[in-house]
Order: C-alpha cells, then structure tokens, then sequence
C-alpha cells in the first residue's frame, strides 16, 4: 500500500464526519509517519510502513468520532507557526489570523493575549511583530499549553492565570483577544465537533455578549495611551459590540464578515 493508497483509504473511512477527507486524510497519512504535510507529494508512490498502519487506523477511528483532526494529530498551523492543540483550548482558526493581521498592521511594542487557549494570537504577534507578550486565561491548562506553545516558537512572555483582567499587571499597546461568543441557546446546534471544544471557550451567554461587556468595563486601566483594542466576534456580532464599546471599526475576513472589531484606547 502506498502513501497515496492510504490516504485514499483513510478518506473513504472518514467522508462519514468531515467534507475535507481527503485534505484531512492526507494530514493523517503524514503524522502517522512523521512527515511534513508539504513533503506529501514526494512520498504519495512510496511505500506505506506497516508499522504505521495501527496508528493511522487509531486517528480514523477517533475522527469518526467526531474529535477534531486538530485533538487527534496534537498540532496545528497558524500564521504559519505550529501550536500544539489540547481539548482544553479553542483550536486556531483562519477566522482569527484577521486579528493577527490587523494587529500586525497596527503594531505595537507589547500585546496581552485575554483569553489566550493556545497562545497563538499573542505568540504569532511575538514572532512576526517583535511584540513583547503576555498571555492570560482561567483555565490552568490553558495556561500551562500556552507556555508549551511559547518555548515550541521561541517566544518568552508573562503568563496571568485568572478571570480575565484579574492579576494581570501592567498597561500594553495592545489587548488581543478571541473570548467566547456563541449564544447559550446555540451551543446544541453546533457541529457535533465543535462541540467536543472546551465550553468555556465558546458559551458567552445568552446574547453571546457576555465577556463582551466585562472586557468594556475593565480594559482601559491595561491599555498604554493611543493603545488599542482587538476582538474576535461572532457573525452580525460586530456592531452590538461597537456599541457596547461606544465606538470602534471592524474588519472583514477573507469571507466578507465583520469578524474583528477594533476599539481605540
């Protein structure tokens, strides 16, 4: 059986669960024998090892359980870095490189990541933006990966574990954050895997503004002056957040959405 082989097999099996099989089954393939997904093509006619087969049949079997491809492999790309990814944090996501890359645009000597999972907003603004960071979540396990993730790129930062501005010191040219926006009543109706993410990563209350207006009440005592402002928002999000934050702009993402809002210190 050749790579290509397996990977054909492996995409069959998991067209079940996922509109991506074959991109996904190729990334299986890979893992399953420790190489990078780029190098694909050059191994696509090689033989398959046998001594990978048991693995590649473990993450199809996981998958049909509609864990993430993200769980099953333990990485991801983002901004062109990778993050090791844990059910306890959100995976990344192309939705947030738009607020990487509008804050990139913005600069900035320092950037707190609010609600940080993996790490990936204020560690890629470190890597690409010669930013200083600081990283910030409740949940200890989000902490203890965003560390990981930081050492795994070569980035060092303060790490805050608390309810959001809770024991953070200190004032930042920038305040990064992706918190949880997905009203209460719709959380049952995601797909079956996004659901296997962390809740407290995506419930943000009954309007799914919840940490919206918290953040509004407490950010400007971190922020540096001329210093701004970053969130993540849900779809026809944007201007209820504006409003709450009395001003602001928003920027679309590849798809036309408003997904980021902006908001001047």
């Amino acid at each position: 059986m050749t790579f290509a082989e397996a990977a054909k097999k492996t995409a069959d099996i998991i067209a079940a669960v996922t509109e991506e099989a074959d991109t996904e089954a190729r990334a299986m393939v890979c893992a399953a024998a420790k190489i990078e997904y780029r190098d694909y093509p050059l191994y696509r006619d090689r033989v398959f090892p046998e001594k990978y087969v048991e693995i590649l049949g473990r993450y199809s079997e996981e998958r049909l359980k509609n864990i993430p491809i993200q769980y099953i492999l333990g990485e991801w790309e983002f901004m062109g870095l990778t993050f090791h990814t844990r059910p306890c944090a959100l995976i990344p996501r192309q939705d947030t490189e738009t607020l990487c890359e509008e804050a990139l645009n913005l600069g900035g000597e320092s950037v707190l990541d609010m609600c940080c999972g993996t790490g990936c907003i204020g560690i890629s603004l470190a890597k690409l933006g010669k930013m200083k960071a600081a990283f910030s979540d409740i949940s200890p396990d989000c902490i203890a990966l965003a560390k990981e993730n930081a050492e795994l790129n070569g980035v060092e930062g303060e790490f805050f574990f608390g309810d959001l501005f809770e024991d953070v010191t200190g004032k930042y040219s920038l305040i990064c954050s992706n918190p949880p926006y997905i009203p209460s009543g719709d959380i049952p109706a995601l797909q079956k895997e996004v659901q296997n993410e962390p809740i407290l990563a995506l419930d943000g209350g009954d309007d799914g503004l919840d940490i919206y207006r918290r953040i509004a009440a407490q950010y400007k005592n971190h922020l540096l002056p001329g210093g701004k402002l970053l969130l993540e928002v849900g779809i026809g999000q944007a201007q209820d957040v504006i409003a709450i934050f009395g001003g602001g702009y928003a920027v679309k993402d590849l798809c036309g959405v408003e997904r980021v809002v902006v908001v001047k210190g």
